[in-house]
């Protein structure tokens, strides 16, 4: 697979450049990449897998749309796999991951006075591929990371609702704790924060996206 296209597709994707519901051409897209509709369908292929294309029999590629139940569910999940995560990176952690979260929250904190969706996201990317590499685990990784994509576009839409800092300062303050926690190196406490950080994070989306209640869904 191509993982150059795969990844300027995909991040397409998760930044709405390509809309829920959008048909992808794929003679336009070959032409684009200037490759074979062959390399492009794997990679097609692969975005299938990730629930973020479907394939539409005699129409094409459609960019999947955003199911708020469905969210409902991939988060509840999340809720524990983030937990997990957060305890083994806490059992593996070194002075260089360390170091690297507080390089990773001294740059977050520029996007307090600068807007910028994109920049947010990647901060955020950063933060997780450090509790990632600390974890050291690629099984984790990969569901995780799958997870992750499959709410982060609706993450990117609500992120330009409301006042800019209520979505900085908590990316802030979840980076902040996390560190301080990591730093103790209690995993049971790690893994707690990490659950407790997402689940404010999902009520935040939900009131913004729905209005009204944010009540957490049951497991």
């Amino acid at each position: 697979m191509n993982h150059k296209i795969y990844r300027i597709i995909k991040d397409r994707i998760l930044f709405l450049e390509y809309k829920p519901g959008q048909i992808l051409n794929e003679k336009t897209l070959a032409d684009e990449f200037g490759v074979s509709r062959t390399p492009l369908r794997e990679v097609l292929s692969r975005l299938v897998w990730e629930q973020l294309v479907r394939i539409l029999p005699r129409t094409g590629t459609m960019v999947t749309e955003i199911e708020f139940q469905k969210m409902m569910h991939v988060f509840q999940i999340r809720f524990e796999i983030e937990e997990l995560v957060g305890r083994l990176a806490c059992e593996k952690i070194t002075d260089n991951h360390l170091n690297n979260i507080a390089k990773i929250q001294k740059e977050g904190r520029q996007l307090l006075n600068r807007k910028d969706r994109k920049d947010l996201m990647n901060i955020d990317f950063k933060f997780r591929d450090v509790l990632y590499e600390a974890a050291n685990n690629p099984v984790l990784r990969d569901i995780s990371q799958y997870l992750y994509d499959l709410t982060l576009r609706l993450w990117y839409i609500i992120s330009d609702r409301g006042d800019w800092s209520d979505e900085v300062q908590p990316l802030l303050d979840e980076i902040k704790q996390t560190l301080e926690a990591l730093s103790k190196g209690n995993p049971q406490e790690v893994g707690k924060l990490r659950s407790e950080f997402l689940i404010k994070h999902f009520a935040r989306i939900r009131m913004k996206f729905l209005g009204g209640s944010s009540r957490i869904p049951e497991a």
